[in-house]
């Protein structure tokens, strides 16, 4: 019998990133990147984070709320895989879903108490837009949730760093210190869609606050120009 589910979000994430360009493709690739899990003002209850504080890692259940689709496809394209094969959508975690929800875990580094947005909560590797609603948050359970000989399919190698970056001093100086570091491991996973391969081609994405021009050839990222977002 047919059932529909009515949810709401309990929280948004405010993080680095103002466009899905950029955003990195798997949860806990860049670790510099730190953003934060507000709550929705009638869950703004201390009482219901009691005892997270002890737990290093959390899961987030979110919404692709920027890639909601009428229809859906039985199979869809892994960037993994080059764009160019097809794999059935449940072997993969594309946004493209007969319900648009997604699964991150990212490390919990501090909970905030706050004078007018109660505790707020600060995580590393989060692969999430800025504004992106949180379903629901769970802590990460070692014992249950970790399982070291699991089979990856074709996801099995780790996604890891890509390409050698280049960010002239010039325009590194333009980044604010705390940055520096999350934006080279995000332009070093290699943002760029995997069937394109232009090295005459300029790329940009937002990224806190600025807007990131590059280009890349071979394995060379090189950026060519940062500057305020409009």
């Amino acid at each position: 019998m047919p059932q529909e589910f009515t949810m709401r979000p309990i929280a948004r994430i405010h993080s680095d990133f103002s466009t899905k360009f950029g955003v990195p493709r798997q949860s806990g690739l860049v670790d510099a990147l730190e953003s934060t899990i507000v709550f929705e003002p009638e869950f703004q209850n201390e009482d219901a984070l009691r005892g997270l504080e002890g737990f290093s890692h959390i899961w987030l259940v979110w919404v692709f709320d920027q890639a909601v689709r009428k229809d859906w496809s039985p199979t869809v394209r892994p960037p993994r895989l080059g764009g160019n094969t097809r794999m059935g959508v449940f072997a993969t975690r594309s946004p493209f879903r007969p319900n648009p929800i997604a699964l991150s875990c990212v490390k919990l580094a501090g909970m905030e108490q706050t004078a007018d947005r109660g505790t707020v909560l600060r995580v590393l590797g989060a692969d999430l837009m800025d504004g992106t609603p949180i379903l629901d948050i769970k802590p990460y359970v070692p014992y249950a949730d970790s399982h070291p000989e699991a089979l990856g399919g074709f996801a099995a190698v780790p996604a890891g760093e890509t390409l050698k970056v280049v960010i002239p001093p010039e325009l590194l100086e333009k980044v604010p210190e705390d940055r520096r570091e999350a934006l080279r491991g995000v332009l070093a996973q290699d943002p760029r869609p995997h069937y394109q391969d232009d090295p005459e081609r300029i790329y940009g994405f937002g990224f806190a606050g600025m807007e990131v021009k590059f280009a890349v050839n071979g394995d060379l990222l090189t950026v060519r120009d940062i500057f305020p977002s409009p």
